[in-house]
This record gives C-alpha cells, structure tokens and sequence, in this order.
C-alpha cells in the first residue's frame, strides 16, 4: 500500500513538472513574437510618419511652385484643394466596391434583398409556393424520377448555392439531422 501512495505522488510531481515545464515553455515563445510584432508596428510608424512629412514637403513645394506665377493665398487655396481631391479619391479606394452583409451598413447582402427578420433572429423559411415546382400532371414529374428532368427534393434549383427548404411532409422525425 505505501508503494501505491508513493507512486501517485511521483506521478503528481511528474504531472506539475510538465506542466511547469509547458507554461515557461509558451511563455518564452510568446515574448519572441510579442518582440517581433513589436518590432514591426514601431517600424510601421516610423514609416508612417516618414510619408507625411513626405507629403508635407510635397505639398509645400506645389504651394511655392504655384506661388511664382499666382497671389500667395491663390496658391495655397490651390494646394488645399488638391489635396482635398487626393484624399477623397483615397478614400473612395479604400470603400469596398459590393456592399456585403459583413459590413455594418454596407447593404442587404447577395441580392441587394434586405434579411427576412432581425438579425440574430436565426433562419428564415421562405414562403411556400402553392404548387410545388416541376409539376406537370405526371406522378414522376413532382417527386423528381428519373428521365423526368425534374430534380428531385433535396436538388438545388439552377442558379441556387443549396437546396430548398424541406416541405412539411419531407421532414422525418426519427432522422437525426431534424432533431432540436
């Protein structure tokens, strides 16, 4: 029985050890990368800052160049307003070109239709046609059999990512997949 005793407290001290030996372990690695992307953001900065004096110095030498030939205060209303035209077609660069429903208040999504219900709301079945497609009066017509050209149920229609919504009388209870 003593053995037994001595043996979970090796195991124990094993177990602590390890996970000691774990902890330093990631420890250290996340203080290298913490180094390197600091690194990085401080050499995004200074390149950063670098540019806008760039475009400081630029805009100073067209303000000075259109001085030469134009009053004072032309030239710099001038440069002003070029840079303004700059920074609005950056800014028109930046903007997504296809609002998405990813994008807060960047649109209603594929479509341009707005969403069934509130967001969050989970989701949402579309009405049901009153005669289901792809019935012509043929009993293989409407449960999609083959060498009808009719898809069956489950088919996505043409054009469509997934498949319709399963209809009242498709849904299987004992099938795992329609359980709550």
């Amino acid at each position: 029985m003593d053995r037994l005793e001595h043996l979970e407290h090796l195991d124990k001290h094993l177990a602590d050890e390890l996970a000691q030996v774990a902890r330093e372990t990631i420890r250290d690695e996340l203080k290298q990368q913490t180094r390197k992307q600091r690194r990085t953001a401080m050499l995004y900065a200074a390149s950063g800052t670098a540019a806008l004096y760039a475009g400081a110095a630029l805009a100073l030498a067209v303000g000075l160049a259109l001085a030469l030939v134009m009053p004072d205060w032309a030239a710099a209303l001038i440069t002003a307003a070029l840079l303004a035209v700059v920074a609005y077609a950056l800014r028109g660069a930046a903007r997504p070109k296809h609002p998405s429903a990813h994008h807060p208040g960047g649109g209603h999504g594929i479509g341009g239709t707005p969403p069934a219900g509130p967001p969050g709301a989970g989701t949402a079945v579309p009405p049901m046609p009153p005669v289901p497609p792809g019935v012509t009066g043929t009993a293989g017509a409407a449960t999609g059999a083959p060498g009808t050209g009719v898809p069956g149920p489950g088919t996505p229609a043409p054009g469509r990512m997934s498949a319709p919504a399963p209809r009242k009388g498709d849904i299987d209870p004992e099938n795992p997949q329609y359980r709550a």
